[in-house]
């Protein structure tokens, strides 16, 4: 095929930026004269509808190429080796697409593009297109949920299932599919991911894997490159698809390529034709499958980088050198140009492919109706009464949430009962095949247990990044497992055009309670993961001091939007120390004042000075109040501060909150805050990671220091874990007393 570099007179007007035209193309007359499209979807065994489709994906492979050689940066191999079934999708009316490969994202951009979603963003010629590709304020490196028409983030490999699962839980009578690639299947949450939530929601299957097999990874083979097609259809069945169906490029060829991985784009056009057809009708017969209720997987084998640059792993990325000014990039670039009448046919197909534009049609371009679940039944115990476990407090208001909220889910890997909260599974039941009444399962239940942390955050943050309310509940210890999407979704939540309840976490039985347990249950460091993500503007880690704090602190997140809220509480029985009101005062300006005790100056030694506790936690609370009365009988006054939100307690200017959708501006001021931590000397105190104590020590200007935890070892109590950390009474008393001189 030639090519001429200036722009037809006939080009419409968003091909502005589209540096070459092809001249007319084979068997356009007879295929292309007229869309296909009709009711938002074509006859997947006309012929023309076939064609049509390999313009599709050609166009997808053009604009790929053409957007990232504009920055010579960016990711276009892994996507051209799929055009065809990303066409075909599409051109069957299916647009809720989502993908495990964040590196498909200029595909995904060039498709949003082409069906007008990303004119909501100012991008209505191919000219904006490659300006705002991977620039601020345009179209970044990996998918996310901020662009019109895409449904969710895609960064690090193995999250990209979970989104899928999340949507098809929430919108049954839509087929969610996603694309995942050969590299990234040896990823072990994927399938894991799956069995589970198909094991417990057998009825839910209208999510389809597109598998990409390619034979390349991003710098070498896949590890799956060498298995035979009747191997990789085992291991799916084995994995438990009922439908596995596999269209092989190699099947169709006629220019003698080499390797078990081919380029359809090199074909005549006759084959094009029949491995094209084979694509669209095997689509079409996988989302029906899956649609009626049989886990389905459709898997596309071609060579990675089909019809772009390079061929194989070399295709995955450009490099400063593939400019668009770089031979081989304009070689390729006018190899697969297209004419101006097949891009008009293709705008005006993909206009009408779903029932319009993504952007207006994706069930995330729309809030998700909620439940009404009207005022929780809040139970405010006696300050100074009978101790009470906190986690259990907060598992009664759970149950209600969910019995009021069908589409409620709480996830837990390593049990409910565990951690206090057994009330959750009796009042919500565990989502199980077999029913038994001993354990609280059944089948339909709302706790979702697998013994994975990853599938656990998965659901819940999927969910609530598709508009659900969720929980998801972990040790304290082992929810770093699960972390990176938890991450992932409150990036994207910062970011989203709609609103979203918030992801909410509850971490329990913390390192102070697993003594007995050793080291390998004593990880309280992942708090310095959330006290490095706070900064982000949209993350509330809140630690209640007790039963009636807890109960206030869960109120108030379930009103909060696009925000990732985490409550770390203990699950043994501990004073009542506050009202709810006294919660509520610490939510909004980050901590409270627990206990003020004067000092002495007949007895005090150096005259009246006053130690300030900046306190985290619930049990960390038990030698500052023994240090305390310490201090009182040398006459030395102290304050006992429970830091209950510390992002509150940051300045305004450490954090990037006006940079998120929802933003919340709300700090404490300096003189709440020299109220709260004014003294003569500060000790910070937790039984995490001191960078959680960050936002104190920035702001007081008084003599201070940190007691925090080190590492873990095997004790018979919570007190003498806190000894082998440093945190005694005497050793606070010790410092207090060294920080007033």
């Amino acid at each position: 095929m030639t090519a001429t570099t200036p722009k037809p007179t006939s080009a419409p007007k968003f091909c502005e930026g589209i540096q070459y035209f092809g001249e007319p193309l084979p068997e356009f007359d007879k295929y292309g004269k007229e869309s296909v499209v009709i009711d938002g979807a074509v006859n997947p065994k006309d012929d023309a509808a076939v064609y049509q489709t390999i313009l599709y994906a050609d166009a997808l492979r053009y604009l790929t190429l053409q957007v990232t050689g504009s920055k010579a940066s960016g990711h276009p191999g892994g996507f051209a080796s799929q055009a065809e079934a990303y066409a075909a999708l599409v051109m069957l009316g299916h647009k809720n697409i989502l993908t495990e490969v964040g590196h498909h994202a200029p595909g995904f951009y060039s498709a949003m593009f082409l069906d007008r979603s990303l004119e909501d963003m100012g991008i209505s010629t191919v000219q904006q297109l490659r300006d705002r590709f991977r620039e601020k304020h345009g179209l970044l490196g990996h998918l996310s949920g901020y662009i019109p028409g895409i449904l969710a983030p895609a960064g690090p490999l193995g999250q990209g299932q979970h989104f899928a699962m999340s949507a098809a839980l929430l919108h049954r009578d839509k087929l969610f599919p996603f694309t995942v690639g050969d590299g990234g299947l040896g990823e072990p949450y994927i399938m894991s991911g799956i069995a589970h939530f198909h094991t417990a929601y057998p009825e839910v299957t209208n999510f389809l894997p597109v598998l990409v097999w390619n034979g390349f990874s991003q710098e070498h083979h896949s590890m799956v490159s060498t298995k035979t097609n009747a191997e990789m259809i085992a291991y799916w069945q084995g994995n438990g698809f009922d439908e596995v169906i596999l269209v092989n490029a190699k099947d169709f060829d006629d220019k003698n390529q080499p390797g078990d991985y081919v380029d359809s784009t090199a074909f005549s056009i006759q084959k094009r034709m029949e491995f094209t057809s084979a694509i669209l009708t095997g689509i079409d017969k996988a989302a029906k499958s899956a649609l009626s209720g049989k886990l389905t997987v459709f898997i596309i084998k071609q060579l990675k980088g089909a019809g772009v640059h390079a061929r194989g792993a070399k295709s995955h990325n450009l490099y400063p050198k593939d400019t668009l000014d770089a031979p081989h990039i304009v070689e390729t670039l006018k190899a697969i140009a297209l004419p101006a009448e097949a891009w008009e046919l293709v705008r005006s197909n993909l206009e009408k492919a779903g029932g319009g534009s993504a952007s207006k049609t994706a069930v995330t371009e729309f809030v998700l109706p909620l439940a009404d679940i009207g005022s929780l039944p809040l139970e405010e115990y006696a300050v100074g009464g009978e101790a009470k476990v906190a986690t259990t407090a907060m598992g009664k208001l759970v149950g209600y949430v969910g019995q009021k909220d069908k589409n409620f889910i709480v996830t837990n890997a390593d049990g409910n009962e565990a951690s206090g909260i057994a009330n959750i599974n009796q009042a919500l039941k565990i989502n199980h095949p077999v029913k038994d009444d001993l354990y609280n399962q059944a089948p339909g239940g709302q706790v979702y247990e697998p013994l994975s942390e990853d599938a656990c955050a998965g659901l819940a943050a999927g969910l609530a990044l598709m508009g659900a309310r969720t929980l998801w509940c972990s040790y304290e210890s082992f929810a770093i497992n699960g972390l990176p999407i938890w991450q992932t979704v409150t990036q994207a939540m910062a970011e989203l055009r709609r609103q979203t309840p918030s992801t909410i976490t509850l971490y329990t039985a913390g390192a102070l309670e697993q003594g007995r347990n050793g080291w390998t249950h004593q990880r309280p460091e992942i708090e310095a993961y959330f006290a490095s993500m706070m900064r982000n503007g949209n993350i509330f880690p809140v630690f209640p001091c007790d039963a009636n704090s807890i109960q206030a602190c869960y109120d108030w997140a379930l009103t909060t939007k696009n925000k990732g809220i985490v409550i770390t509480a203990s699950k043994s029985p501990l004073a009542i120390r506050t009202t709810f009101a006294q919660t509520r005062e610490g939510l909004e300006n980050g901590a409270i004042a627990l206990q003020e005790l004067p000092p002495q100056p007949p007895l005090a030694k150096g005259g009246s000075k006053t130690v300030v506790f900046a306190v985290i936690g619930d049990m960390t609370l038990l030698p500052v109040y023994e240090a305390a009365k310490k201090l009182q009988e040398q006459g030395i006054g102290s304050r006992i501060v429970s830091i209950i939100n510390p992002r509150r307690l940051y300045r305004a200017s450490d954090v990037a909150w006006d940079t998120c959708s929802e933003a919340d501006g709300g700090f404490i001021n300096d003189a709440k805050f020299d109220e709260l931590f004014g003294g003569d000397g500060l000790i910070g105190v937790t039984g995490g990671a001191s960078a959680m104590l960050e936002p104190v020590m920035l702001r007081s200007n008084c003599p201070r220091d940190t007691f925090a935890w080190k590492r873990g070892e095997t004790t018979a109590s919570a007190g003498e874990l806190m000894a082998f950390n440093g945190i005694t009474a005497d050793a606070l008393v010790k410092r207090g007393i060294s920080l007033i001189g």
